[in-house]
């Protein structure tokens, strides 16, 4: 695998439409919940609506350190970071969906209605070049000839 950069962490965070954010609960175990990234910034930070009222928001509030992984076929992301309340009503008006008025029956204007930004630290990838078709044909590969499939792992500062 070539050297992974921050450059190459946006752009697979910017592929994928969904991440799992992985919190600390009140007792010290991991809680992860499916996510839809809203934008990801040229410095590799996330944003993500979120429900302020609920136990996730909660968690992240006693301790907002938290893992992003991003998954495609034979690729794995993870990002390692800290979540931060943001209070820029301008900044949820202009990331405001219609798949996300599902869940905020108030509108952009629905008092439950938070935004966080997960700052990351660390960034480590797990992958086969060539994207979903590559990885595809060398799983199918391995499994004929029994050798463990090609790929490669970096990880990189954020």
């Amino acid at each position: 695998m070539t050297e992974l950069t921050q450059e190459k962490v946006v752009e697979i965070m910017r592929g994928e439409g969904l991440a799992m954010l992985t919190c600390i609960s009140h007792d010290g175990k991991l809680h992860s919940h499916p996510m839809a990234p809203q934008e990801v910034t040229d410095d590799a930070d996330v944003r993500f609506f979120i429900g302020l009222q609920g136990e996730q928001a909660d968690e992240l509030r006693t301790n907002p350190e938290v893992n992003l992984a991003f998954t495609e076929a034979g690729s794995w992301l993870s990002v390692s970071g800290r979540a931060v309340f943001e209070e820029d009503r301008s900044k949820i008006d202009e990331l405001w969906n219609d798949g996300v008025s599902k869940w905020f029956d108030g509108g952009k204007d629905d008092p439950n209605l938070g935004l966080i930004r997960v700052i990351g630290d660390s960034a480590q990838f797990w992958g086969q070049p060539g994207g979903k078709v590559a990885s595809i044909a060398e799983l199918v590969k391995s499994k004929v000839t029994g050798q463990r499939p090609e790929g490669g792992s970096g990880t990189t500062e954020l």
